[in-house]
């Protein structure tokens, strides 16, 4: 069991997803941002490293504008020293690496050209992950995309657009289930269909759920993980006392997380958390899990 955050670490004093606006585009400012954000990020894995935090999403905008026709930089050629030094530093502390493109990427729009768009971004993913030399274990989450007044006919125009996308997007693919339009069970059904893995968000299915335990739940979802895809990735939030329905806590709330670990027991996974101050509450997590027997502490601290 690996435990984790997403996208930025507010201790260490640099941000991996830097980027600036579209006018003020230049090669030369696209380089030097990139520079920082993979310096940045090298520095997020040797400290989660270091706490034995060693689940990460990397943010999206590691790579400003790398879908976007504006960008002609060959960035993986530029920058292959360091994609090879990050993913020498996750192989070495036994780490493991995902994404999850923002709302915009739908591969089940009706909308041709956002699918188009959508199919550019998830490939833009997938290549960096690739130019990590990362296996099949690190992956792009993605949500089903919108209902659009007809929810089998949208399910299934996912599962026909799944096999139309590149393979080097079709191996890396993960779905999960969200808060207000697809259930896990959802998820399962597509899942059964393409072969995707399906991503258990704790927080979603208790929101958007089916009266199902997530002990349960896991046992489901477990199933559709193979040995190429790595442990099942979970992502862990709480509802934000006080706060519409569906917002992330502010920080982890550790007697809850304790039943959380209690009641999923046998099942193995890696959990990301989706929680509003990110490293702190994994540091917190981490000191927790360290009593479970699942938890891993990593291979190396050098």
């Amino acid at each position: 069991m690996r435990i984790g955050y997403p996208c930025i670490n507010r201790t260490i004093g640099c941000k991996a997803n830097r980027t600036f606006r579209l006018k003020s585009y230049s090669e030369e400012r696209l380089v030097t941002t990139v520079q920082d954000n993979l310096d940045c990020l090298k520095a997020m894995l040797r400290f989660n490293a270091a706490n034995s935090i060693l689940f990460l999403r990397i943010a999206s905008d590691l790579i400003p504008f790398a879908s976007h026709p504006i960008n002609r930089v060959d960035w993986e050629k530029c920058f292959s020293t360091e994609f090879c030094q990050i993913g020498d530093l996750v192989r070495n502390f036994g780490m493991r690496i995902s994404m999850h493109p923002d709302q915009f990427v739908v591969i089940n729009s009706p909308d041709t050209d956002v699918f188009n768009r959508s199919v550019a971004e998830l490939v833009y993913h997938a290549r960096v992950l690739d130019a990590m030399g990362l296996d099949m274990t690190a992956k792009i989450q993605l949500h089903v995309g919108g209902v659009y007044r007809d929810r089998k006919q949208s399910m299934e125009r996912f599962t026909q657009r799944f096999f139309s996308l590149p393979e080097v997007v079709r191996r890396r693919l993960a779905i999960e289930n969200d808060d207000r339009l697809y259930t896990f069970r959802d998820c399962l059904t597509i899942s059964s269909e393409t072969g995707v893995p399906v991503v258990l968000d704790v927080f979603h299915h208790q929101v958007n759920g089916s009266g199902d335990t997530v002990k349960e739940v896991l046992e489901m979802v477990g199933s559709t993980w193979g040995d190429e895809h790595g442990p099942p990735m979970v992502d862990y939030s709480l509802q934000k006392p006080g706060g519409r329905r569906g917002s992330h806590a502010a920080s982890l709330d550790v007697q809850v997380f304790a039943r959380f670990l209690g009641e999923t027991r046998p099942y193995d996974f890696d959990i990301m958390l989706e929680i509003k101050d990110k490293e702190e509450s994994a540091l917190r997590a981490v000191r927790l899990a360290r009593e479970d027997e699942r938890f891993f502490e990593g291979r190396s601290k050098g």
